[in-house]
């Protein structure tokens, strides 16, 4: 099964007409993207997009061998053109299947939002989801029944990256499926940006006019096993972080701050942290990093190696001068090694965050100078580990690997 995307934008397109913003100012060449529509064998048009004849010519295709257009949401972008021949578009009732002259086969799928998701299945047997703007199916077989996963998966994903969690919890999503981001809008990143946000979730964009063979799995992105996220204070560290993992149906969340329960204004930041994270990540208090990275297990997102270096550095009391240049320093060491050599051995997903202190006024105590050296030394040999380093500055993430 083949198909091209005539579009990959939101239903207003990118760059929306008289928008001044930057992710609509950088939108050009294979940025600029018409609202999104799909083309399947030739014979089945998913979606319309203004001047949708243009759009098939300038890919290399033409629509006179469509028998079928059917619409996934109300269309609220700019005016659509019907070519003459094109049959009349329409909707599928939700759960209705449709049989197609040309082999094809389309399920209806509910969704939680307005709109319709389409499955369809190719006479070959490939199967592909098409999901609508900010759509996310209303419900899926259970992963124990055996749920066939689909070869290609097209949906909003970072308008929706828990439509992703589910479609990946019910093994609807797999390893092998090839998940490409549609209905792109201004409110996403621009650029580079974009495409690094994606890849991080296992997805990717294509410019419009592009042409997919359903079930090549080569372009799937690889989704890194270790990844560190750096940072100063309110960076934006560890947002990024979260997003990493936003689109996978569990994660244990390692917050390694605990609770303060006489400070009201650390238990604001802690209540901050737990509203933003999707309701299905389960959230563990603890320091104890390494039986965690020992264990087979969902994603681990550790927040963060700072405040487990503050708890390590209280254990082994380096803050006391004698101690520490007696068994401090030594004792603190081990414990560092033991990390490192954890992460070094997991077998589960880890997105760890930590800070960068190193680069900012010089500390006036020598426990300040310690504390700061020890981080420095910690995240050098936590870096070393992963596959992903990135820096956050200003809420922006600057790779510095992988």
């Amino acid at each position: 099964m083949e198909l091209t995307l005539l579009g990959t934008g939101a239903p207003a397109g990118l760059p929306r007409h008289g928008c001044p913003c930057a992710a609509c100012a950088t939108a050009t060449g294979d940025e600029a993207r018409a609202a999104t529509a799909v083309l399947v064998d030739g014979a089945l048009l998913l979606d319309l997009t203004p001047g949708p004849a243009f759009a098939a010519a300038r890919a290399g295709h033409s629509l006179t061998g469509v028998r079928q257009v059917l619409l996934s949401h109300p269309h609220d972008g700019p005016a659509v053109e019907y070519p003459a021949g094109l049959p009349a578009p329409g909707r599928v009732p939700d759960g209705r299947e449709l049989s197609l002259i040309s082999g094809h086969r389309v399920l209806a799928v509910a969704l939680d939002a307005p709109g319709t998701g389409y499955e369809v299945t190719g006479p070959d047997g490939d199967r592909l989801l098409y999901l609508p703007p900010a759509g996310a199916p209303a419900g899926l077989a259970d992963p124990a029944a055996g749920a066939q996963p689909y070869d290609l998966v097209l949906l909003d994903v970072l308008g929706r990256p828990d439509a992703l969690a589910r479609l990946r919890a019910a093994g609807a999503v797999t390893a092998t499926t090839d998940v490409v981001a549609v209905h792109l809008d201004h409110a996403h990143p621009p650029g580079p940006e974009l495409h690094r946000r994606l890849a991080a979730l296992g997805a990717r964009a294509v410019p419009d006019a592009t042409t997919l063979s359903v079930g090549e799995y080569h372009f799937v992105p690889d989704l890194p096993r270790r990844t560190l996220v750096l940072g100063g204070a309110r960076s934006g560290k560890s947002v990024e972080a979260e997003r990493r993992l936003e689109a996978f149906p569990e994660v244990l969340y390692a917050a390694t701050g605990g609770t303060r329960d006489d400070d009201p204004e650390w238990a604001a930041r802690i209540a901050l942290h737990r509203d933003r994270r999707p309701g299905s990540w389960r959230t563990v208090e603890t320091c104890d990093l390494v039986p965690l990275l020992a264990e087979d297990g969902p994603p681990l997102l550790v927040d963060c190696l700072s405040l487990w270096l503050t708890d390590a550095m209280d254990t082994v009391r380096a803050w006391d001068d004698a101690i520490w240049a007696e068994s401090g320093r030594r004792a603190l060491r081990e414990k560092t090694a033991e990390l490192v050599a954890a992460v070094r051995d997991t077998r589960r997903t880890v997105v760890a965050v930590s800070n960068e202190v190193g680069s900012g006024v010089v500390p006036a105590t020598a426990s300040g100078r310690r504390y700061r050296d020890e981080l420095g030394r910690l995240n050098a040999a936590f870096a070393a580990e992963c596959e992903h380093v990135l820096l956050v500055v200003a809420g922006q993430a600057l790779p510095l690997r992988g």
